[in-house]
């Protein structure tokens, strides 16, 4: 059997010729080597070390070692078929102070990443921001200080001007509101502070180093592609209650808008503009709002908000209607509602769509070989069929969609609930580090070669 090419399989999808098919994961979930070679502590580091501050007391410490198991990594992404990789770096890997003393060991660790992913026919994208700010810069106010969107910049700099050689496609940050949301304003995530006025300040001061993060690359990355990565999904009342609506629609602009908004329409959403105002100065509407080529998305399915007054804004999260299970996954999915935040996002800033990060978590008794050694997620490819055909719907009634990166390469580090779900197309046994191809990652890899298209 002849290959088809990769713009054949996009016609047969009714997607783009230059589509692109790609995986995603982070620095922090995946590296491990926290203390090798100058890295220096970030807030996850941190956080990793409180009681109670990661399910079941587990860090990152050595996760899935892709710090010294990358070309390994590498070739699976090879196998998969995927054209595109899209990482982070990690700040304090490169700063390990985040200002100042520059790591030479860390720099040359992703010089090493970036020529290997290249040499393997892939493409790397690169996110400056995936969360693990470096604790010396918290200890000075992290995100609520404003100083800290210069030292954003600075760090901007130091790796445009060593990557944009080879790097075109680039990141600013990934998923703004959930880090400020669950950093700043509920405790699910470092630096664990719940106060009003210190999330508004982490947002505009993010905002404000997206912006200048953008000008830096625009400045010194010839025929760069740059973007930033937004987590969005439609935000619904708890049961359809009257009494929950004003909760929803708070947490719709927190969640949806006070990022993407303010980038790409120059404003914030009327509805926090009181409790932000007092932390805008002049021009700086103008210094977030630059223009970008792409806007990343990472969804999974809706929120449900309900009345919470135990909370710093008085929502909190609700339950999915029953009825949402799905009987192959196990769990609530929304393909439906997948397809309409494309579209919503076409339609509302007018920018080609690159999805960034979708998939499907699976606990320890779903995602483990079994005796034949194969890892038969079964519920994962069910997802991923219903997902991928709901895409290309969307780009049937309209959607500006330029490509689809799966979350995630690798079973991780999920952040709080450490090695509990996992989202990988590769299998991880975290006390051997043996890496297996699960059968979603055999489906997409027949996705990619055009084997399933009329699923």
């Amino acid at each position: 059997m002849v290959a088809k090419k990769p713009e054949q399989v996009a016609k047969a999808l009714g997607l783009r010729p230059d589509f692109v098919w790609g995986v995603s994961t982070s620095a922090f979930q995946v590296e491990g080597a926290v203390k090798e070679d100058g890295r220096g502590p970030s807030i996850w580091d941190t956080r990793c070390r409180l009681a109670g501050g990661v399910w079941n007391g587990a860090n990152a410490d050595i996760a899935c070692d892709h710090y010294h198991r990358w070309p390994e990594d590498v070739a699976s992404m090879k196998q998969i078929g995927v054209g595109a990789y899209r990482f982070s770096l990690a700040w304090p890997r490169l700063l390990p102070k985040g200002r100042g003393a520059v790591n030479q060991a860390g720099l040359d660790f992703y010089d090493r990443l970036i020529d290997g992913v290249l040499e393997a026919g892939i493409d790397p994208w690169v996110c400056l921001y995936h969360w693990d700010l470096p604790q010396g810069l918290d200890d000075l106010g992290g995100w609520t200080n404003r100083d800290c969107a210069g030292w954003f910049a600075d760090y901007a700099v130091l790796a445009a001007k060593r990557y944009g050689d080879r790097v075109k496609n680039w990141a600013t940050f990934n998923e703004f509101s959930v880090f400020t949301m669950f950093g700043y304003a509920i405790d699910w995530a470092a630096p664990g502070v719940t106060d009003r006025s210190a999330h508004m300040k982490a947002i505009h001061h993010v905002n404000l180093a997206h912006g200048a993060g953008v000008d830096v690359i625009r400045d010194h990355v010839p025929n760069a592609n740059i973007g930033a990565i937004h987590n969005r999904q439609i935000v619904r009342p708890e049961g359809g209650l009257e009494e929950n609506k004003a909760a929803s629609e708070l947490l719709d602009a927190h969640w949806n808008l006070v990022f993407a908004d303010p980038q790409h329409l120059g404003h914030y959403p009327a509805i926090v503009m009181n409790d932000m105002e007092h932390h805008i100065k002049a021009g700086d509407l103008t210094r977030i709002c630059r223009p970008t080529d792409w806007i990343g998305l990472n969804h999974y399915g809706p929120i449900y908000a309900k009345v919470d007054s135990s909370t710093t804004w008085g929502y909190g999260w609700g339950s999915p209607p029953e009825s949402a299970n799905h009987p192959e996954v196990g769990w609530p999915i929304f393909p439906e509602v997948f397809k309409d935040e494309l579209l919503e996002l076409t339609r509302r800033y007018k920018m080609p769509i690159y999805v960034t990060e979708n998939g499907c978590g699976g606990g320890l008794g779903s995602d483990i070989p079994d005796e034949s050694g194969e890892v038969k997620d079964t519920h994962r490819i069910a997802y991923f069929r219903e997902y991928t055909q709901a895409m290309r719907d969307a780009v049937k009634e309209g959607a500006d969609l330029r490509g689809y990166f799966v979350w995630a390469l690798l079973d991780n580090f999920e952040w709080g609930s450490g090695y509990g779900p996992r989202f990988g197309l590769l299998h991880v046994d975290f006390d051997t580090q043996k890496r297996t191809l699960k059968n979603s990652g055999k489906w997409y890899r027949g996705l990619i070669k055009g084997e399933h298209h009329g699923e």
